[in-house]
């Protein structure tokens, strides 16, 4: 969703969309030689490499697992807060097939990679009813018509607004475009509490989120990165006005310098303690935000759809899915444990008790529900309009050629025009 790896972290880069060519199936480190061992149903106790919980929900949900099977009893490990590192961690685990963890939580973008290389378990189609799951969050998880990753927490981008600040200077709504949204800060600077605070931000330093934020930027432009052939179209009219607006956002200081550092968190506390006027990020900090014992503008903000060139702009959906690794010992338990944290029952809990968007689509519609977390509509409505990230094997040196690119453009290495012709030809080279 990482993606901040939970964001929905966390979290699902056809950025934009359309599929990069896969490579082959069981392609990997090791040549596509050594086949991972066969599934087994071993039952017994597991690990599981879920993330870093900030609501501390998860462990009280393990506990309760821990309770109904005392011979099957699951420890919890804690991922990197970054999503690159969690994904490095993951990696280098497999490749030496180690059986330390027997449940993986995966960015939604990392299912193909782990599936092709044999490192995880095809999962029974029927460990949860697909018919109860938000349906672009289900095809996260499948590689080649096959279910490898449980969906669990699913999402898009939001943007975060201070109400309070947009109502003293007399705007009535969020903004729907960019110049709108330039226009409201104007606004907002000339009172005196907008003194300090600044424009707008989202996540723009050298990490998979800047991939994600380049990706809406260009579709929000009406752009695409990659067409439905798989070929990659990010020197087209655009895709260069997506990465201008960035460039520009610096520039004319619409987005603040101090900016270019910022992941998800660096964003969140920003706004969070009254220094952003909008603030690009996920689902799950609005729970944060909204703690009247750790947030300045709680009870003063609210959320919409994000901007675009023109209109409302597209998300990139994001989001984090449960997989059995192929080298756990016990595979069996880490089936069981991954439909159970999935049920209906749990998710609902889980649900109520943080903002991280889930699977399950009936939550969106639930009464309860929305009246907690009143954004969901909301998120909601820019689920319909986001597009997924690439299933693709090579999806990291995707990312990696984004990311090179854009930070020269925004630290002002490069020119948007001869960024986005280095990028064509890059990621021209890893579609071939």
């Amino acid at each position: 969703m990482t993606t901040r790896s939970l964001r929905a972290g966390a979290a699902a880069l056809v950025l934009a969309l359309g599929a990069v060519g896969l490579a082959a199936c069981g392609s990997g480190d090791d040549g596509g030689k050594a086949a991972a061992p066969a599934g087994n149903d071993a039952r017994g106790p597991i690990t599981l490499a879920l993330g870093k919980d900030l609501t501390r929900t998860v462990p009280r949900l393990v506990a309760r697992w821990n309770d109904a099977h005392p011979n099957e009893r699951a420890r919890l490990v804690e991922l990197p807060e970054d999503g690159d590192q969690a994904r490095q961690q993951l990696v280098q685990n497999m490749r030496i097939k180690s059986d330390a963890y027997d449940v993986v939580r995966l960015d939604a973008v990392w299912t193909a990679e782990f599936a092709a290389r044999r490192w995880i378990q095809e999962l029974p189609k029927d460990l949860a009813d697909a018919r109860t799951l938000v349906p672009a969050a289900l095809r996260t998880g499948m590689y080649r018509g096959r279910l490898y990753a449980e969906p669990w927490l699913t999402g898009t981008g939001v943007l975060y607004y201070r109400e309070d600040l947009l109502a003293k200077a007399g705007v009535k709504a969020p903004p729907k475009t960019w110049a709108e949204m330039r226009e409201d800060c104007a606004k907002v600077k000339r009172l005196p509490e907008g003194k300090g605070v600044d424009c707008y931000a989202g996540q723009y330093a050298k990490y998979e989120g800047l991939t994600v934020n380049y990706a809406e930027a260009v579709q929000s432009a009406g752009g695409q990165v990659f067409d439905a052939s798989g070929k990659p179209q990010v020197n087209t009219p655009q895709a260069k006005a997506g990465l201008r607006f960035l460039v520009d956002g610096f520039g004319n200081g619409t987005i603040p310098g101090k900016g270019v550092t910022f992941k998800e968190e660096e964003g969140r506390r920003a706004f969070q303690e009254g220094s952003l006027l909008f603030h690009r990020n996920w689902a799950y900090v609005y729970a944060l935000a909204s703690e009247k014992d750790g947030s300045k503008v709680a009870g003063r903000f609210d959320v919409a759809p994000i901007p675009g060139e023109h209109g409302p702009g597209s998300g990139v959906l994001g989001g984090n899915n449960l997989a059995v690794s192929a080298f756990s010992k016990h595979q069996a338990s880490a089936r069981d444990f991954i439909a159970y944290i999935v049920s209906p029952s749990v998710q609902g809990e889980y649900g109520r008790a943080q903002s991280f968007p889930l699977s399950l689509a009936a939550l969106y519609d639930d009464p309860g529900m929305i009246k907690k977390y009143p954004y969901l509509p909301t998120l909601r409505e820019g689920m319909e309009s986001a597009r997924p990230r690439p299933v693709v094997v090579r999806y990291n040196e995707v990312s990696v050629a984004v990311q090179e690119q854009v930070t020269a453009a925004l630290t002002g290495g490069k020119s948007v025009d001869r960024a986005a012709e280095d990028l064509q030809k890059a990621l021209t080279a890893l579609a071939d």
